[in-house]
């Protein structure tokens, strides 16, 4: 069985949505205690909130697995020396409770395993195809789709602004074309920030490339803003019907920005 769904399309634009995934094998799913198989920090209903994606003829790429399978957006490096942060196969979950029962907590086989089966599939999918966009375009643009709980004490105080982006610093895409995006989503009734507490994850840094024309930028989306948070995980019509048309708008800007700049 594939580790992903991926959806083709003819824009200069493919979008990720790593966490997005649910699906687990029964002996992984055997050895989580009761809280770890709730799969709380998931990046629920994302597909659901990016429905127009297929009509504008935006290349998706999906997981089919939980992140508590295996991380596709790490590689087992530091992404915020000094923070708390998760592991490739997470031990624990976004409220510090573990994830598996005792004694049934992946060792480093079975995470090189994983990573043989779930990971390097997702990644290799993700590079043809960033590779095939530029070939065609002379340029790509990579959209990383995340959300997340809009209260997390482990990794910020408070509430989170509704709307995160994440450029690396700069690193993986052009100052201006991030900067550019935070205008546009400022322009609504949502806060938004660029590169506050959360920059961007292992695949906006490593894809992202402005100098050889590969552009990379994560939204983390707080959760509050189109769904019901834990326990309920609910999609919100009604929340997302406000939100999706601001997404839009800031994936055309990223989308043609671009290339006007080129």
């Amino acid at each position: 069985m594939t580790a992903f769904h991926f959806h083709p399309g003819d824009s200069p634009l493919l979008v990720s949505m790593p966490h997005v995934g649910t699906d687990l094998f029964p002996e992984i799913a055997a050895g989580l205690t009761a809280h770890g198989r709730q799969l709380i920090d998931t990046d629920w209903h994302l597909d659901r909130l990016y429905d127009f994606l297929a009509e504008a003829g935006i290349s998706t790429l999906m997981a089919r697995y939980s992140r508590t399978v295996i991380d596709l957006n790490r590689n087992g490096d530091s992404l915020y020396p000094g923070q708390s942060e998760t592991e490739l196969c997470p031990l624990t979950g976004f409220d510090n409770q573990p994830l598996y029962r005792p004694g049934c907590a992946p060792d480093d086989a079975e995470v090189l395993r994983r990573k043989a089966a779930f990971w390097q599939p997702y990644h290799d999918k993700l590079r043809a195809e960033l590779d095939r966009i530029k070939e065609h375009y002379g340029y790509a643009l990579l959209w990383e789709a995340h959300s997340i709980q809009s209260h997390v004490p482990r990794f910020f105080e408070g509430q989170l602004p509704d709307l995160n982006l994440g450029s690396g610093d700069g690193a993986s895409c052009a100052p201006a074309l991030a900067e550019g995006l935070l205008s546009v989503a400022g322009s609504a009734s949502y806060s938004a920030v660029l590169n506050g507490r959360f920059k961007g994850g292992y695949i906006t840094r490593h894809y992202g490339d402005p100098a050889h024309n590969i552009h990379a930028i994560q939204l983390e989306i707080s959760q509050i803003t189109y769904m019901e948070e834990a326990p309920d995980f609910t999609f919100r019509e009604d929340r997302a019907a406000g939100l999706r048309p601001l997404l839009q708008a800031m994936i055309d800007y990223f989308i043609t920005a671009q290339h006007h700049r080129k």
